[in-house]
């Protein structure tokens, strides 16, 4: 290596001040989380004293250990097997409002085909789907987080709707 290099490697070196990191242009204190937080607590709060008063009037509801609750029109002791990943599930379904108000009858939904843990279904229905039996009719109450959440459907449901949903299990073709 050259001296003229080795000088001014050493001068570049040495020139060089460690730096200190620049303070952020805004800090955020936390608040707008804080208030979301606040905002979201009232509004679960407000939905689960709403389903409450439903499944008190209505005492055959049975709470699942997913957030839900859900009761049986029809049971179908005759069949023993429920779906498991991977099986495919063709059902019929409805959504109600919590005051009973149609957002989507079974005729406008049809018939529909679900295979088990692969597709996409908001939270509630895929687990309340994996509790029925061939044949099975079950009225499901879903909070707002456990059915559409935050964005609603793009069509009827609007964000933060909690959900009555009928369901009938048509057939379960194992996987």
């Amino acid at each position: 290596m050259s001296v003229f290099r080795l000088i001014t490697v050493i001068i570049l070196f040495l020139g060089c001040k460690p730096s200190n990191a620049r303070l952020p242009v805004q800090q955020n204190s936390g608040s707008f989380i804080d208030t979301s937080i606040q905002i979201n607590k009232a509004r679960n709060e407000r939905e689960y004293k709403l389903i409450k008063q439903l499944v008190d009037k209505d005492n055959t509801f049975i709470a699942s250990d997913y957030g839900f609750w859900y009761k049986y029109n029809f049971k179908n002791d005759k069949e023993l097997y429920t779906p498991k990943f991977g099986d495919q599930v063709i059902y019929t379904y409805s959504i109600k409002n919590l005051f009973g108000e149609w957002i989507y009858s079974m005729n406008e939904t049809n018939l529909k085909t679900y295979f088990v843990d692969q597709e996409e279904l908001f939270s509630g229905l895929r687990e309340g789907i994996k509790l029925m039996r061939k044949g099975e009719k079950i009225t499901f109450i879903f909070p707002s987080q456990m059915a559409y959440g935050y964005y609603g459907d793009d069509n009827k449901i609007d964000a933060n709707t909690p959900l009555i949903c009928e369901v009938i299990v048509r057939d379960i073709i194992k996987n």
